[in-house]
C-alpha cells in the first residue's frame, strides 16, 4: 500500500508491489477472502447522452435501449432486491445522485435492507474525466450533497461514472472527504492512492472482468458463461486467498442480469457463494476500506 513518485510511464498514485511481498493478514473472522457485491443503480437521459446498448442505437430518442436500460429499474432491481434478501446477502449499491428524482422509492428499498449506499456521480449519462478540475469538483460535490441529504450521512466511497477519471479526480475525491475509490482494477488488494497535499485515499478493488457490462454487452457471454465465471473466480480466489488476503468484488446492473433468463445462472452463482458464508467474508466495499485502512494504519 506505498505510494511512488509520477513518471512518464506512471501516474504517482501508487508504487509496485508484489502481491507475494506484502505482509499477511486476516479479514474479520479469520477469513481470507473478501466478497463484495456491487449494484449500479443508474439513471440515463432520454434523446441525449451516454448509455450501454443492447443492440446498435438509432437515431435519438433511441427507444430501444433507452427502454431496456429504464427496465432494469422498474423491473430488474427488484427482483436483484429479493434474490439478495433471499439469500441474506448484503449489497453496495452504487447510486446515481439523479435517481432520487427519476425512481422514487428505489434507493430507499435497499436503505431499508442496511445496503451500503455508494456515491456514482449524478448520471450515467455523462463522464466526469471529460469535465475541468472546477466542473468535476461541482459534480462530485452536488452528487455528494444530495445523497447525503437523503441518507443522511455522507457516502464514503465513489464509483465515476463509465469508470471515468481526470488525472486530479483521486484527488477532488479526498478532498470531498471520501474515504476509498473503486475505479481501478489494478491489484486484489486494498491500495493506498497518494493525492496532492500530502493526502490519500483508498482504492477498493473493482472488477471489470466480473462486471456484467464488460461480459455480457462487450463479450457477448451469455448468463450461463457469467455466473460459470463467477464461480470458477471465486473457487480460484479461495484457493488463492490462502497465501494472502483478497478481495473479489461482482458488479451487476438490473437491466443486464436483472433479465430472467440472466437472473436464473446469477441466482445458483449466489447462492453456491452465499453458502461458504462460514469461510469467506461476505460484506461492503466500505467495510473492506474500513478493515483494509485500520491495518495498514
Amino acid at each position: 500500500m506505498t505510494t511512488s513518485e509520477q513518471t512518464a510511464s506512471s501516474h504517482g498514485r501508487y508504487a509496485y508491489s508484489a502481491l507475494p511481498d506484502r505482509p499477511v493478514y486476516d479479514w474479520p473472522g479469520a477469513r481470507r477472502l473478501a466478497v463484495y457485491l456491487a449494484l449500479n443503480l443508474e439513471t440515463f437521459e432520454f434523446g441525449s447522452g451516454l448509455g450501454a446498448e443492447l443492440a446498435p442505437g438509432g437515431p435519438q430518442p433511441d427507444v430501444l435501449n433507452y427502454a431496456w436500460r429504464d427496465w432494469g429499474n422498474r423491473v430488474g432491481a427488484w427482483r436483484i432486491r429479493d434474490l439478495l434478501d433471499d439469500l441474506d446477502l448484503p449489497a453496495s449499491i452504487l447510486v446515481n445522485s439523479r435517481i432520487y428524482r427519476d425512481c422514487p422509492g428505489l434507493i430507499e428499498a435497499f436503505r431499508a435492507r442496511g445496503d451500503e449506499i455508494v456515491g456514482h456521480g449524478r448520471t450515467n449519462a455523462e463522464r466526469q474525466g471529460d469535465l475541468p478540475e472546477e466542473e468535476e469538483r461541482a459534480l462530485i460535490a452536488e452528487a455528494t450533497a444530495l445523497l447525503t441529504r437523503e441518507e443522511g450521512r455522507a457516502p464514503a466511497g465513489w464509483l465515476g461514472p463509465w469508470i471515468s477519471q481526470s488525472r486530479v479526480t483521486p484527488d477532488l475525491l479526498a478532498e470531498a472527504g471520501y474515504r476509498y475509490l473503486l475505479d481501478w482494477c489494478h491489484d486484489d488488494q486494498p491500495t493506498w492512492f497518494a493525492t496532492r497535499d500530502g493526502g490519500r485515499i483508498l482504492s477498493v478493488p473493482y472488477p471489470q472482468e466480473l462486471n456484467d457490462i464488460p461480459a455480457v454487452v462487450a463479450r457477448k457471454d451469455t448468463g450461463r458463461a457469467f455466473a460459470d465465471a463467477l464461480l470458477d473466480g471465486f473457487e480460484e480466489m479461495r484457493e488463492q486467498s490462502r497465501k494472502a488476503p483478497l478481495v473479489m468484488g461482482i458488479a451487476l446492473h438490473p437491466y443486464i442480469v436483472g433479465q430472467p433468463h440472466r437472473l436464473r445462472p446469477l441466482r445458483r452463482a449466489l447462492e453456491r457463494i452465499a453458502g461458504q458464508r462460514d469461510t469467506v467474508w461476505l460484506t461492503t466495499a466500505g467495510a473492506i476500506a474500513a478493515h483494509a485502512a485500520e491495518r495498514a494504519g
